[in-house]
């Protein structure tokens, strides 16, 4: 089974009278159905997976209200759903990480934006930027600007966030623009209440149908020579009526100073936590969030309202903008509008602040001590701040200067018994025999083959782009390239950009796909080559793989008219290793394809453990396998653990005392998935790992069996 949303939908029931206590991001999933959502689509990825999985999973109650909810294959078709809204009074959120998924989904945006829309649009990003994030260190904000859409980034609050959800359907109803909504990690998981309200079913649902579709109009396509209108009406119009709507609804904060409203604070929203934190420690707030400078919260951070930002910084002897990232979007922005109004207030901005990275406490912390030394002079709680600031710099250095050596890395890794770890270790092998791989890699799980023991990939260019990035590398090479993708990436893109153009033009191409059952990485949400639950309901073993129960994949390239392929277990490294040699060395000039098939171990799990719990409960006699390394065997020499990497395969003292090296050890956590001894039998390394089972109920003959083999044993032991 995977994971279970059941309390999490519940909770969306919930109505007026009713208070709501939870994360930030179900939060904002309750939001959308106190907006009137009509529809619901996204493509999955931190921090915001769990809004389109408990919508997923709630679909019993979505079909109460009539709300339709779409997993979508990628994010361009999700944003390509808010078509939808362009011409009908339907509300529409769609969501899914940002800054990579928003590159996806650029397209359809540009193309939703100069057209505009009748009903209210909700794009929720999760803004996946900073220490915690996993992809590249963009921000959302150029794209807002680019395409004039609206930029909300609320106060981690959860009331500030529902009512910025509500409020957001609204902005883009009265301004005809979609708005982004961008969630930061910190934001997605803060914990609080608010005061629920009824949830409303959508007037047009798919419970009220519409009898007759809209009538042609041409103003509503994004084709020339429209679009030059809708260049125009964007300035004269909708911006406008954006401002007016920020403005009559009050949807930027403001926090009156209490003892210097001379000086004044500009944050985007979704900062102002943090921003208080910091302000605590230079001793100008306090633990109620009282502030001594007047802040100007931006909720919306684009449009900016030229007047509000002019009135609160006028006649004000500085201001700070404090603005995550870089370019200083909008600090540019307040400077220009400043200026062109004659108003020299001092703004100070990039200046004091890191340009770049994640504003934590402490990064907010240097730049506010700065500010408020310049304009407030020196006084005890500044000194405090700095001394806070230089202790943690000195803790640092002598924590380094403690070290001998620096602390060894701890990359991230694969799940114990991952079934994408023994490919790796194959395609080491395999690479002994032929030569170094140019290997393209992807964004997936197999990412992790890029840290050690593995170290392998030279590119990772966009979900499912690998096959498509060694086209420009593998013309040029003496040797064939490898490219690799799971499935998720395969159905995401890979499909049209690598196989499709691999094929059309011929390429002489070697791709791998890891074929687990399930887009991982995000969270094992389903895809079309998942196993359905009929065919898991009916599995006699539920301990066996039911990955290969589903062709869809071996079907699709089948079709579109791949000649080499194979399908190994992921586990049987040696038959793994072979067949790579294989495809890098054939004499078949075309694209081939090795299908690496082992189920998400996450998920097997998840299935098997409560099967055993019922077995074990009855009564029941149940076999786990064991795997583990003889001591007295062992040589010290490890090739088993830089061949591996699982972290369930580890070192100990070595019990004899005339040997030094330490041995290889297999702890608690093993799942049995047989890769130490695959990779031992495969690379012929020494013969110290055994295969054991561990019997739990056995039967009364197992147990008479038992009991004379450890009698022989006790005999045969040296007095």
């Amino acid at each position: 089974m995977e994971v279970s949303f059941s309390k999490e939908v519940e909770m969306l029931r919930l109505g007026a009278g009713d208070t709501f206590h939870g994360e930030g991001i179900l939060a904002i999933t309750k939001g959308l159905l106190q907006s009137g959502v009509a529809y619901v689509g996204g493509y999955q990825g931190a921090p915001v997976s769990h809004l389109l999985d408990v919508m997923v999973q709630g679909k019993t109650y979505m079909d109460e209200l009539g709300v339709h909810v779409e997993a979508c294959s990628n994010e361009a078709s999700a944003a390509a759903m808010l078509g939808a809204s362009i011409h009908y009074p339907l509300r529409g959120a769609v969501t899914w990480k940002s800054i990579v998924g928003t590159n996806v989904a650029a397209d359809a945006l540009s193309n939703l934006s100069s057209p505009g829309v009748t009903g209210g649009v909700l794009i929720v990003v999760g803004e996946d930027y900073g220490e915690g994030a996993s992809v590249i260190q963009e921000r959302t904000h150029a794209y807002a600007l680019k395409s004039s859409m609206c930029l909300l980034d609320p106060r981690p609050d959860l009331g500030v966030m529902v009512r910025m959800v509500e409020q957001g359907f609204q902005l883009s109803e009265a301004s005809n623009m979609p708005c982004l909504m961008e969630l930061r990690i910190r934001t997605c998981h803060v914990r609080g209440s608010f005061d629920c309200k009824d949830n409303i079913a959508p007037t047009v649902s798919t419970r009220a149908l519409m009898d007759e579709p809209a009538g042609f109009d041409y103003m509503r396509l994004a084709h020339p020579p429209v679009t030059f209108r809708h260049e125009k009406l964007k300035g004269d119009e909708r911006m406008p009526a954006a401002r007016r709507h920020i403005v009559a609804n009050g949807l930027n904060e403001l926090m009156p100073g209490t003892r210097h409203p001379d000086l004044g604070i500009v944050v985007q929203g979704g900062l102002y936590n943090a921003l208080i934190r910091s302000l605590q420690q230079q001793g100008l707030a306090d633990a109620f969030g009282e502030t001594d400078i007047p802040i100007l919260v931006l909720n919306v951070t684009y449009p900016l309202v030229p007047e509000q930002v002019a009135d609160f910084c006028v006649g004000k002897r500085a201001v700070l903008v404090v603005e995550e990232g870089q370019p200083e979007y909008i600090e540019q922005d307040i400077a220009t509008l400043l200026r062109r109004r004659d108003i020299q207030t001092p703004l100070h901005g990039k200046d004091m602040l890191p340009q770049a990275g994640e504003y934590g406490v402490e990064a907010l912390s240097g730049g506010l001590a700065a500010f408020a030394e310049r304009y407030l002079g020196a006084s005890e709680a500044i000194a405090s701040a700095q001394s806070w600031l230089a202790g943690n710099r000195e803790r640092r250095e002598a924590v380094a200067r403690r070290l001998d050596a620096p602390l060894p890395a701890r990359p991230p890794s694969f799940c114990v018994g991952c079934p994408e770890r023994p490919v790796f270790s194959a395609l080491k092998l395999a690479q002994q025999e032929t030569g170094p791989v140019h290997i393209a890699a992807d964004i997936g799980c197999h990412a992790f083959g890029t840290f050690e023991p593995f170290s392998m990939g030279h590119s990772i260019l966009g979900y499912g782009m690998s096959l498509a990035s060694r086209a420009g590398v593998a013309p040029m090479m003496n040797r064939r390239t490898l490219s690799i993708m799971g499935d998720g990436g395969f159905w995401h893109n890979g499909l049209l950009t690598g196989v499709q153009s691999a094929l059309f033009n011929g390429d002489d191409a070697v791709l791998l796909i890891f074929k687990n059952g399930y887009t991982s990485a995000t969270g094992t949400q389903d895809i079309i080559s998942t196993p359905d639950d009929e065919i898991k309901e009916r599995a006699e073993d539920k301990q066996q793989s039911l990955v290969d129960k589903n062709q869809t994949i071996e079907a699709t390239l089948k079709g579109l008219g791949v000649q080499w392929m194979r399908t190994v277990t992921t586990y049987d490294v040696e038959r793994m290793r072979k067949t790579l040699t294989e495809a890098l060395t054939s004499d078949f000039n075309g694209l081939k394809v090795v299908i690496a098939e082992g189920e998400c171990q996450l998920e097997r799990q998840r299935r098997i453990k409560p099967w055993i719990a019922g077995l074990l409960k009855k009564g029941k006699r149940v076999v786990r396998v064991k795997y583990g390394v003889d001591e007295d065997v062992c040589n010290g020499d490890h090739a088993c653990i830089r061949l591996s990497g699982c972290p369930t395969l580890t070192l100990k003292d070595n019990p004899d005392p005339l040997k030094v090296d330490p041995v290889a050890v297999v702890i608690d956590g093993c799942v049995g998935c047989g890769l130490c001894g695959a990779n031992a039998h495969a690379a012929t390394l020494c013969p110290s790992f055994y295969r054991a089972e561990v019997v739990q109920n056995p039967k009364w003959h197992e147990r008479l069996l038992h009991g004379l083999r450890g009698a022989v044993v006790s005999a045969l032991r040296p007095a």
